[in-house]
């Protein structure tokens, strides 16, 4: 896991404005209901990777610098490892301190490399995740 880790966070650094770090994050496994309630339990430290309102696919969090992933995961798709990637530019944004005006602020960025990630593979976030422009842009924003 440490070297898939390590190639994400050049390839991240490499196509984007984010600082390498090689300082890695813990990784966890988690059923779906753990990670429901790890979701409403937390304020501020998880930032999360949802399909819709309901179902959460990744958690980051901040305080423990762990990507939570849920049980089953493989990383052999294009799709499982774009999960993996929204995940780390998480980790990257905490680990470099970047501060933002609010949690929701951090995730098109997230978004953002998630889906040129998937693009490579001739794959769309709003095709795979049902994540498209409009909800990128309504989860980015600070109410």
């Amino acid at each position: 896991m440490d070297a898939l880790l390590t190639a994400i966070v050049v390839w991240l650094s490499a196509n984007f404005y984010i600082p390498p770090n090689f300082e890695l994050p813990h990784i966890e496994y988690a059923p779906a209901a753990k990670m429901a309630d790890i979701r409403s339990s937390h304020t501020h430290s998880a930032v999360e990777l949802a399909q819709n309102t309901s179902d959460v696919v990744a958690l980051y969090d901040d305080k423990r610098r762990t990507i939570i992933l849920p049980e089953g995961w493989s990383g052999t798709t294009p799709a499982e490892l774009s999960v993996l990637v929204h995940e780390m530019v998480h980790h990257l944004q905490n680990v470099s301190g970047h501060e933002f005006e609010c949690v929701g602020a951090r995730e098109k960025p997230a978004y953002l490399a998630q889906d040129k990630w998937l693009k490579q593979f001739g794959r769309r976030l709003e095709s795979e995740f049902q994540v498209d422009r409009f909800t990128i842009v309504a989860r980015s924003a600070c109410m």
